[in-house]
């Protein structure tokens, strides 16, 4: 193995050593109530014995559609336990993105907490025999999850995430977060997506607890933190920007947070999140495919998502697939040190697997840039941009500057049809709570703030916006019409 690769291996050996030798060490607090190694590991030989009963075999999927709780961390740890391939499903899915993704997936079983048709309740899993489940522990190379993609641009893909993966996701929280040994890792995000599927990977590996809360709570926020005494938050998407907007607490400086981790924030908020909540932020850039995490920013350099990870190569390549200068942009490439670092494909969808799989490497669509010391800068999806008189203009270079606007929650851009030549720029804006938005006026700020070939035609005004789990604006829902927003040429 590279220098820094952790050993081969996957997971569960690190659990059931644990359980074995210190059954009373705390994995996580749920509830207000403290989860042993032990009683994980019992509940969770009960689980694997029950769906082996309902006739679950290994390499068949389950689907899981549950809110964070202890029996949900059980259940993960018996679908591994039983070489079972974990189909997490947001717990808010309806309708035709359920029906879409079942029909994909084609779990032998589907586990509910609520009964839906043909469900199992997870209850049912629960109060078997106590005897262990002694099976042999799967490969590595293994399948563990079908993690689908949050679908904001199309159809949700369904990534092939492999016992290895998910330990390396997790060996990449560590380094990402800077954890240590008695570390409290405040958990809001869902298990059902990968931002916390990874988590029950850490106290695995250091003696850190995870404390679980149901979801995230901008106005509840900083109450929960210091409830948990944690030491570490996790961001994703705009979570920083909303906290951000939050109106200013002494609570925001009376928590024992170290470290703030995860990705999306922009270069412009760095400072201000450091002044008033008087953490150390760590960013990182990384997808699913790539067993969570390709960089990670460990050296202070300002705005960037950092240098690879030790089991991957990073790279940049142009249009034409040579190396880009220094400086300039490309898409970001990710190579495998490991070969198990990434995923061995969409289940199902040979097309998607071969664009984004090619010479070894994940081709990730994703747009970057290098500074001189081997920085890498992300400047957003190659295909969340729009083409305005000739110029590429990036969602990420207009949202970035609009989310500062005073009166702005939150903030989304796309490219739209244009009347005449390639297309025009349309600016969705949320208010504040209780303050009220004028779209020229807003116009006229940007105005100051933005080039020319930048500045929106079309804004519109909403009430909120439609997000995935990771609380990503779900782009592909928005109107791609002209005549529900304000038009700067009218």
């Amino acid at each position: 193995m590279q220098q820094g690769v952790p050993p081969p291996g996957g997971f569960l050996e690190f659990f059931r050593a644990i359980a074995a030798t210190e059954p009373a060490r705390v994995f996580a607090i749920v509830d207000g109530a403290t989860l042993d190694f032990g009683t994980l590991d019992a509940r969770s030989d009960a689980m694997a014995q029950a769906l082996r009963g309902l006739g679950a075999a290994r390499g068949d999927r389950v689907a899981v559609m549950l809110p964070n709780g202890a029996g949900a961390l059980a259940l993960v740890f018996a679908l591994a336990k039983a070489g079972l391939v974990w189909v997490p499903l947001n717990t808010a899915l309806v309708g035709d993105s359920l029906r879409y993704i079942l029909g994909h997936a084609k779990p032998c079983i589907l586990v509910a907490e609520e009964a839906l048709p043909g469900a199992v309740p997870l209850a049912a899993l629960e109060g078997g025999a106590a005897a262990r489940f002694e099976e042999t522990l799967p490969d590595p190379a293994d399948d563990f999850a079908i993690g689908y993609t949050s679908g904001t641009t199309g159809p949700p893909k369904g990534v092939r995430v492999s016992h290895r993966m998910l330990r390396l996701a997790g060996e990449g929280v560590l380094l990402v977060a800077d954890a240590r040994d008695g570390d409290v890792m405040f958990m809001w995000e869902p298990l059902y997506h990968i931002g916390g599927a990874q988590m029950v990977v850490v106290p695995l590996l250091k003696r850190a607890v995870l404390h679980l809360v149901p979801r995230f709570s901008a106005s509840r926020f900083w109450d929960e933190v210091i409830a948990a005494g944690a030491t570490h938050l996790h961001y994703l998407g705009g979570i920083l920007q909303i906290l951000l907007k939050q109106q200013p607490s002494a609570k925001e400086r009376a928590h024992g947070v170290r470290v703030a981790w995860g990705g999306g924030a922009p270069a412009e908020i760095w400072d201000a999140v450091r002044d008033r909540f008087g953490v150390e932020l760590r960013e990182c850039y990384g997808m699913t495919e790539a067993s969570s995490f390709s960089t990670a920013n460990r050296n202070g350099t300002h705005g960037a998502v950092g240098t690879a990870m030790p089991w991957f190569e990073v790279t940049l390549r142009g249009p034409d697939g040579g190396p880009v200068p220094q400086g300039e942009r490309g898409e970001i490439i990710v190579s495998a040190r490991d070969p198990l670092a990434l995923t061995q494909g969409y289940l199902d969808n040979p097309e998607a697997t071969a664009k984004a799989l090619r010479g070894g490497a994940l081709h990730t669509g994703d747009s970057g840039s290098f500074d001189t010391e081997e920085n890498l800068f992300f400047h957003g999806r190659m295909s969340d941009s729009a083409r305005v008189r000739g110029e590429n203009v990036g969602a990420w270079e207009v949202e970035s500057v609009a989310a500062q606007h005073p009166d702005i929650a939150d903030c989304a851009m796309i490219g739209v049809a244009a009347e005449v030549g390639e297309q025009e720029i349309k600016l969705f804006v949320q208010p504040k709570p209780g303050v009220s938005l004028d779209a020229a006026a807003v116009s006229a700020w940007l105005d100051t703030r933005l080039a020319r070939h930048q500045r929106p035609r079309y804004i519109a005004v909403v009430e909120g916006f439609e997000r995935t789990p990771s609380q990503r604006i779900m782009k592909h829902r928005l109107s791609r019409g002209t005549d529900d927003a304000w038009d700067r040429m009218a």
